[in-house]
């Protein structure tokens, strides 16, 4: 490139920067360019062989500052001729110094541990004689607590009096430390502790679920805790604890129905065992006669029923040598029939924190039918029991409150839970899915099962009379059937279930919907 090029190019710059064209800018632009063209021109060297003349100090400053052009240069040079003399320099710096150590020392006696703790460090670093990096470390720990300090812990005085942040001792004259307050302070810290326990007290310690009532005094009493001096309260807390008991009783009660269907199929089968052998004895005849009279009644708790059945085994064991060839044979289903046995215990300690039950229908909520049907999947898989889902939706149900009102649709939502509950099995699962949606989860049956009971219901519903304030309301219901073994997964029977009521819906509604 020429140098008329680099002219040229040069007085662009200028233009692009929105710079004048004056000798110092244009002298400035011209070695940039010439430098970028890679062109050596003698007139651009001079700020790095005047560089060069000076001693290295001069040098690292000129570096550090980035010279580049000889008016630079030239305002460096000046400032360094214009600086105080040495000796006042000196004396100022150690004014300075000495001012600043004091600064300290006042900032060390204020009340703040963490501020008196850096100064104490600062005033021992400024004796050592520190370098640049060590005194710019200091610099950036006192920006970091200037940053992060917090002054909000005087928030928590407001109770004994007015608040001034920007003078401590004042704060301290305005607290209303009298003895009356110190006592109601001390007295409020302890209601509030009292109620924490209270509060963890109220939780049942073996029903699955906290009660509404429970619940809403336990928010109440959290909130405000004082209240636990008043009566009323306390005639409250006194119903949620006989509540709570009764909770447990009946989550109790329910365990215990559930060990007794374990214990019946165990009873069947060794009196069945017992009348088959020819051995029999005086001593199994009157463990017959215990197994028949072995009842929920007779349970008192888990530990006694499962001492029993020890007992029971032990004694059969001993006195029958077919019962013993089975208890062999069958030894991995008594094993686990005894963990089972053991971790009823466990399970009823470890109360499950959120309810099963829908609050309106009172039939299984959909986190209880997810838990049945992993339930049922496991025994597909393990034993290859089938399991039918029909899923059913009340029709129009959003013209139902539109037109009557919210308080006859949830009418007839409890009221379609009832023909549910009464056309389904002992040992079917019903539950409310969501809004107006239900699903049945049928035990050992296939589609044509499903269909036969979802049929049921519909024509239960729709020949049953729906009253709302004297006032009938008419009610269908449609239904999609769809059994396990057709399908992949749980989560497919579900959907094809799903789809299959989505269909019923889109033909006309008032029908059941299957392949």
């Amino acid at each position: 490139m020429t140098i008329q090029g680099i002219i040229s190019r040069a007085v662009k710059r200028l233009e692009l920067e929105g710079k004048l064209l004056t000798p110092d800018f244009y002298a400035e632009a011209f070695c940039k360019e010439a430098d970028k063209a890679g062109m050596n021109v003698q007139d651009c060297q001079h700020v790095g062989k005047l560089t060069k003349t000076l001693n290295k100090e001069f040098q690292k400053e000129l570096t550090q500052y980035r010279i580049k052009t000889m008016a630079e240069l030239s305002r460096f040079l000046i400032s360094k001729i214009n600086r105080t003399n040495p000796t006042q320099c000196t004396q100022t710096l150690e004014a300075q110094s000495i001012f600043l150590k004091r600064i300290l020392q006042a900032i060390g006696v204020l009340h703040n541990k963490e501020a008196s703790e850096l100064a104490k460090k600062s005033i021992e670093l400024l004796n050592s004689n520190p370098s640049v990096s060590q005194i710019e470390q200091f610099r950036q720990l006192w920006i970091n607590f200037l940053t992060l300090y917090d002054d909000t812990f005087l928030n928590k005085l407001k109770v004994l009096g007015d608040i001034d942040a920007n003078d401590l001792k004042k704060t301290v004259e305005n607290l209303n430390l009298s003895v009356s307050s110190s006592e109601k302070l001390a007295s409020s810290m302890e209601l509030s502790k009292i109620s924490s326990l209270l509060i963890s007290s109220l939780v049942p310690s073996i029903a699955s679920s906290v009660n509404e009532q429970i619940a809403s005094l336990s928010q109440k009493i959290r909130e405000n805790p004082s209240l636990l001096d008043s009566v009323s309260v306390a005639e409250e807390i006194k119903a949620a604890i006989s509540l709570r008991i009764a909770l447990d009783k009946e989550s109790v009660t329910e365990m215990i129905r559930s060990l007794d269907g374990v214990l019946d199929k165990l009873s069947l089968r060794l009196i069945d065992m017992i009348e088959s052998s020819d051995s029999s004895t005086i001593e199994i005849q009157k463990i017959k006669k215990e197994l028949e009279s072995y009842n929920t009644e007779s349970i008192s708790n888990f530990k006694v029923a499962h001492k029993k059945l020890f007992t029971i085994a032990v004694a059969l064991e001993e006195n029958t040598q077919i019962l013993s060839k089975d208890l062999k044979e069958h030894s991995n289903e008594v094993k686990m029939l005894s963990k089972k046995i053991e971790l009823l215990e466990d399970e009823l300690a470890k109360a499950k924190e959120e309810s099963k039950e829908d609050f309106l229908t009172k039939l299984y909520n959909k986190r209880a039918l997810d838990e049945f049907l992993s339930i049922k999947e496991a025994e597909f898989g393990r034993y290859g029991h089938n399991f039918s889902i029909v899923f059913f939706d009340i029709d129009h149900f959003k013209a139902v409150n539109d037109t009557f009102g919210h308080e006859a649709g949830d009418a007839v939502l409890s009221a379609f839970a009832q023909i549910l509950k009464k056309e389904c099995r002992s040992v079917d699962v019903v539950g409310r899915f969501g809004g107006e949606e239900f699903m049945a989860i049928l035990s050992e049956t296939d589609t044509k099962g499903g269909v036969i009971f979802a049929e049921k219901v519909r024509q239960h519903v729709q020949k049953a009379r729906f009253m709302y304030k004297g006032e009938r309301i008419a009610v269908t219901v449609s239904s999609g059937v769809s059994e396990r073994k057709k399908h992949a997964s749980v989560q497919n029977v579900v959907n094809s279930a799903d789809e299959y009521l989505y269909k019923a819906k889109k033909d006309g509604r008032n029908q059941v919907a299957y392949k």
